[in-house]
């Protein structure tokens, strides 16, 4: 979490280093695509300093409260905010830069911006949301998002185990600090599916006749718990 936060802080302070007033219109969205009249209705002597200012505070930022909120509260806390905090960073600095254009382009990408905040609220609200274990007669449910349902006679085997595998790339899932969901790649280079509510262990991993392992953590349940309620449904 704290490599991300750097890296992320970092890119937003090295825009406002790199973007100068000779190489906006090479490097700056939209006044690049300007003809030379139109470029010559933006006040971009004093868009550029501002523009440098907001990228530097939302990079420093975005650092420091991330950082606080990661090591005092918790880091999936940090996580949510690093992907909410930019968007509404540049919500507001496009609304407030509207006043160095004279266009309504400003107004029409802030409007985009919060389509898009919603849309990742929505997701948010939905990936965060705990995959509960569902143990029935015949079957293994995972629900929620990337969930799935395990047929007990396509079951190979179902074990604790104390570390997930170390995970070097996610391929199609969710991840958000200790929040995992989906298809992973691991070190080895096995694809793995986690579902993983949080870092509650030892963890559950169920392996398929076919090969294919799922990883499961509950958010608060006792993984051991679910363990002996799978263990006394007797699956062969």
């Amino acid at each position: 979490m704290t490599l991300t936060l750097i890296a992320i802080s970092l890119i937003f302070i090295a825009i406002g280093f790199i973007l100068t007033e000779n190489n906006a219109k090479y490097l700056l969205s939209g006044y690049n695509t300007m003809s030379e009249e139109e470029r010559k209705k933006v006040d971009i002597k004093n868009y550029i300093p501002y523009c440098k200012k907001f990228h530097f505070f939302l990079g420093g930022s975005l650092f420091l409260i991330g950082s606080l909120l990661n090591y005092f509260v918790h880091e999936n806390i940090a996580g949510i905010f690093m992907v909410i905090y930019p968007i509404l960073g540049y919500i507001y600095f496009v609304t407030t830069s509207a006043k160095y254009f004279n266009s309504k382009k400003n107004q029409i990408g802030a409007y985009l911006l919060m389509g898009i905040l919603v849309v990742m609220i929505v997701f948010l609200g939905r990936d965060l949301q705990e995959n509960k274990l569902i143990l029935n007669s015949n079957s293994i449910e995972f629900e929620g998002s990337y969930g799935e349902t395990v047929p007990l006679n396509t079951i190979k085997s179902i074990e604790l185990v104390p570390e997930k595998p170390k995970i070097n790339r996610r391929t199609n899932g969710f991840s958000l600090g200790t929040i995992k969901k989906g298809y992973f790649k691991t070190d080895r280079g096995e694809t793995v599916k986690l579902i993983l509510n949080g870092d509650n262990k030892p963890y559950i991993l169920l392996t398929k006749l076919d090969g294919t392992k799922i990883y499961y953590s509950a958010k608060e349940e006792s993984n051991e718990k679910l363990f002996e309620k799978i263990k006394s449904a007797s699956i062969k």
